[in-house]
Order: structure tokens, then sequence, then C-alpha cells
């Protein structure tokens, strides 16, 4: 078994994407409110879920799904969790893997992954999962949830149909964002990045890797990213506005640029946030690498709407700051008079 290396004490804002640390670093300085949600979770709706879990699926431990029990132990290992989540096999026809639960997470898997994955593939898959837990996801998105039912914003938004799609849609976008952190932490966990583009070759495929090319593959995320269309590019935004998850193609790209970036060798070269600086982690410069995301995203971006958005915005800021020139210039002039 090839040699991973343990990341001791790594900080789930290794993995996190910008545009979702962001926002986790913001609910996190809420004090004592992710606790309450976790209790009051935990003490009916987490325990009917187990309950439902264990009387229906498989519980995997070194007797059961042995394979499995070893790749999650092992992912926890490399990413230094402070404990394993139970994990359940459940009989099931779709592709698919979830984490339920705030207090105690849980792990749930479909049969048809366990059939189709080898187990690399499997322990990139349960380390994703493993990521969402670790980031808290679960908790700090109902956190989001309740404050605005709190605040009474959903009730009070001007044209109130459009102003709740709009907080919908962000908020989707936030889980988008959040399935791209938690491939980030299944890498870090498997250490190949060829198995996690495998992984989600397959996810897209439904098997077959014989027949597939990562070339190819790749080529047709850079053909999907870059719509030469402003039709298809509208399209796109209304195709992904209820998806919880990133196309497959558009999150293989998104890991192998982060790979390219140099921020995975980093971080298994040491290079990384602990846990006990989670505390101090600063709002503005969170938010700030939040801001600088989208902006290059928009600003690499081959799409034709993002290189209109690109572009629109730069023309704007010039034109902002030939106006402010021109007021600067005008009150000189007045003062000198």
């Amino acid at each position: 078994m090839r040699a991973r290396v343990v990341l001791r004490n790594i900080s789930s804002r290794s993995w996190e994407h910008p545009a979702d640390r962001g926002a986790l670093v913001a609910l996190r300085k809420l004090k004592g409110f992710d606790r309450v949600v976790k209790v009051m979770s935990g003490m009916i709706n987490e325990r009917a879920v187990r309950l439902v879990y264990l009387g229906s699926a498989i519980r995997v431990d070194e007797r059961q799904f042995p394979a499995l029990a070893r790749a999650l132990n092992e992912a926890c290992a490399t990413l230094d969790a402070p404990s394993v989540p139970e994990l359940y096999v459940q009989a099931h026809p779709f592709l698919n893997a979830m984490t339920i639960g705030m207090d105690r997470p849980i792990i749930v898997i479909n049969s048809s992954m366990v059939d189709l994955f080898d187990e690399e593939e499997l322990r990139w898959v349960l380390a994703h999962e493993l990521g969402h837990a670790l980031s808290g996801h679960a908790v700090y998105q109902t956190i989001l949830l309740r404050l605005l039912s709190l605040s009474g914003i959903l009730g009070s938004i001007p044209l109130g149909g459009v102003g709740l799609r709009m907080i919908v849609a962000a908020l989707m976008e936030w889980q988008r964002k959040s399935e791209l952190s938690a491939d980030r932490a299944g890498l870090l966990a498997t250490q190949d990045p060829a198995v996690a583009y495998r992984a989600l070759m397959k996810t897209a495929s439904g098997g077959h890797l014989e027949d597939l090319d990562p070339t190819s593959f790749f080529e047709q995320g850079a053909e999907y990213d870059a719509s030469s269309d402003i039709r298809d590019s509208v399209l796109k935004l209304l195709l992904l506005e209820r998806r919880s998850h990133p196309m497959p193609v558009s999150r293989a790209a998104e890991l192998r640029r982060w790979v390219d970036s140099g921020a995975y060798t980093a971080v298994l070269a040491g290079t990384y946030p602990t846990r006990d600086q989670d505390a101090d982690a600063k709002l503005t410069e969170a938010a700030q690498q939040a801001a600088d995301s989208y902006s290059a995203a928009f600003r690499d971006t081959q799409d034709t709407l993002g290189r209109l958005l690109h572009d629109t915005a730069g023309w704007l800021g010039s034109a902002k700051g030939w106006w402010d020139e021109q007021q600067r210039r005008r009150r000189g002039d007045e003062d000198a008079s």
C-alpha cells in the first residue's frame, strides 16, 4: 500500500474553495449558535435518520464491507479527523454518496457506487464526504437558513418571489462551491489526482473506464466551459440554478486547476492552516479571497457571458476612475481660483 502524508491538525480551511470559505469563516464567528443547532438536530432528527439506516442498510465495519471500512479509516487518519463517522451502504441504483447529520454525521454510500468504483476511488468518495463533515457544511448552511428565517428577511423582501429566488440561487451557488471544497478534501486523502479524475469520469459515464480517455474528458470540459454563444451561457446558468453539484466535467477541470496552481502540493509539503488557528481566521481576508476567486474566474473564463461580465466590469471600473479623476481636477481648479 502506497504511503500517504498524514496532515496533522489540518484545518478544513486548507481545502475549502475561497467562495465557500468566506461564508464559513463568517458563520463560525457566531459562537454558540452552531452548538445549539447541532444539539437541536441531534435530539430528534438525526436519531430518526440513523435508525432508518440502522434498520434498512448495512453498517460498515471490519466484517461488513471491510474494504470500505479500511478506506474510510485511512482517509480519517490522513486528514487527522477527530473521529470516524459511521458508514452505511444502501441498496440504490444511482451513483451517489451523502453526509447526513450535524451533531454526529454519518456517511451513506449507494451500492451502485460500491459495485463500480475500486478501493482507491472509493477512498476519494468517502474522503469527499468526510470533507463535508469536517467543514460543517450541513451545520452552517442550516444556521444561515435559520438566521434568514429569524430575521424576517424571507417575508419582507420587495418583489418577494424574485428576492426569494435570488436567495435560493445564492444558497445553491454556495452548495456547489462546497462540493468543490469536498473534492479537494478527497484528493488530499487519496493523494493521487488520477484517482479523483477517474472517479469523476466514472460518475459521468456510469463506468466503462476502458472506453474512456482522460485527455478527451478534459477537452470535453474545456468545450463546456468555453461557450461561444451567449445563448449557451444563459442556458448553463439556468441549468445550474437548482443543481446541488457542478457538472462532472467542471468539477474535474476545477480540481485540476487547483493542482496546477501549486496549492495542493503546498499542503502536502506542510504549508496549511491548522485547526487551532481557526478562531483567529480573519473575516475580511476570507471575503477578499472569495471576491478575488470570482474575479479570477471571470477574467480567465472562455465563456461568452463570463467575458462580457468581466469586460463590462473593467469598462465600468475605468469609467469610474476617469470620472473620479475629473472630479479631483475640478476640485483642484476650484481651490486654485
